[in-house]
């Protein structure tokens, strides 16, 4: 078989490299395709094709993708998180010194001065103290979200210093033992934001995490402090910082979500969501998504999907697969039992896993089976959909 595969943005080449020219056609105009891999177009108002069987994000956010309609028709989407987390790192970075330095406002002066060598030194002069800053070691730096992107940050900044903060009562035990000695866990998002001179922000954006960062939670920050967001627009409450920067209770704000309200900001520096733009990053996201994409369509493995659960079954040469998407009831078992036994169909191996409402089940069959099984599995009460492989 030929996997069919939509690209809706420019996808590294690197990535495309992992579909092989001999199983997979790739093209950004292609009906009626298996998969769809996309990095920041909007989804959520496009036709999908009753054909697709996953979607991959050659990057870490999926606001941009109906999740809630695909996870309803049994279509895992997939995210690549850790792929871009040294360019986001590398960036932030970059922002604390150019808001504890006021760089980005002292190169502004500079390229305005006027006239010969001699009044330019004297401009200089009696200038530099408007643009005074501050050292980071020392300093405290707030890490909310300690994943792939958080970790990085906050060993980092540890790593340059700072005392490090960080909170995230969903952090996995392997991020956990990738964070450095020297960070120290926050007892709750209160506690950091009052004991920090620095906060960035490293989660998604969703109902909890909406407007996370407002007005109660900026005065409880140190006076003079400074606030970063490379994750998402609406995380932070943008006019109520802006009001903590008029009133002099803070000091800067660095984010990449530029607005009219932000972008002439004296005390802001926004820029044009730049975090992931590397040509590395491209590279692994766009590697990543392929490969788990691949991974799905040959042999029904599920990894770093946002929506069904982690399946990953060791699949012997030439044993036909059952891929099945389903609603996490225990009642969908009888009847898919009863189709593989009316096959005349044993099971040779069997994974069964769930997240949330839905479930996801790989079944390897004893022998061959044809598409009259899968005609008779896809009516049955839960089954959202179903595949050979």
């Amino acid at each position: 078989m030929k996997y069919r595969i939509l690209t809706l943005n420019h996808i590294s080449a690197r990535g495309l490299e992992r579909l092989p020219r001999e199983r997979y056609e790739v093209a950004s105009g292609l009906d009626r395709p298996h998969a769809i891999l996309v990095r920041s177009a909007d989804m959520h108002r496009m036709v999908i094709a009753d054909t697709v069987r996953a979607v991959g994000r050659a990057g870490a956010g999926v606001n941009n993708i109906p999740v809630e309609a695909l996870s309803a028709r049994g279509v895992p989407v997939f995210n690549a998180p850790g792929a871009n987390a040294n360019a986001v790192k590398e960036l932030v970075l970059a922002s604390l010194f150019l808001a504890a330095r006021n760089i980005c406002q002292a190169w502004a002066f500079a390229r305005g001065l006027k006239g010969d060598d001699a009044s330019i030194d004297a401009q200089v002069a009696s200038g530099r103290q408007a643009f005074f800053g501050f050292e980071l070691a020392g300093r405290i730096l707030g890490v909310v979200g300690l994943g792939a992107v958080g970790v990085e940050v906050a060993n980092a900044a540890a790593a340059l210093g700072m005392q490090v903060l960080g909170y995230d009562p969903k952090i996995t035990v392997q991020r956990a033992g990738q964070l450095s000695a020297g960070v120290e866990q926050a007892l709750s998002l209160d506690d950091l934001f009052a004991r920090s001179d620095f906060v960035t922000v490293h989660v998604p954006l969703n109902e909890q995490t909406r407007g996370l960062v407002n007005e109660y939670r900026v005065k409880l920050m140190q006076k003079g402090g400074v606030l970063l967001n490379f994750s998402r627009p609406g995380i932070v409450e943008d006019s109520q910082v802006v009001a903590a920067l008029d009133a002099g209770r803070l000091h800067a704000y660095v984010c990449d979500f530029p607005s009219s309200l932000l972008k002439s900001h004296p005390r802001v520096i926004t820029l044009p969501h730049l975090g992931a733009s590397t040509s590395e990053a491209a590279d692994n996201c766009a590697v990543m998504a392929a490969d788990q994409l691949r991974d799905f369509l040959e042999n029904g493995n599920i990894r770093n999907s946002v929506n069904y659960p982690e399946a990953q079954l060791p699949r012997p040469p030439g044993v036909t697969r059952l891929a099945i998407a389903s609603r996490n009831a225990p009642s969908r078992f009888g009847p898919i039992c009863g189709c593989l036994a009316a096959a005349g169909l044993g099971i040779e191996n069997l994974l069964n896993k769930s997240r949330g409402e839905f479930a996801y089940t790989l079944i390897d069959l004893s022998g061959p089976a044809g598409e009259g099984l899968i005609a008779k599995l896809r009516p049955i009460e839960g089954v959202l959909s179903a595949y050979l492989i």
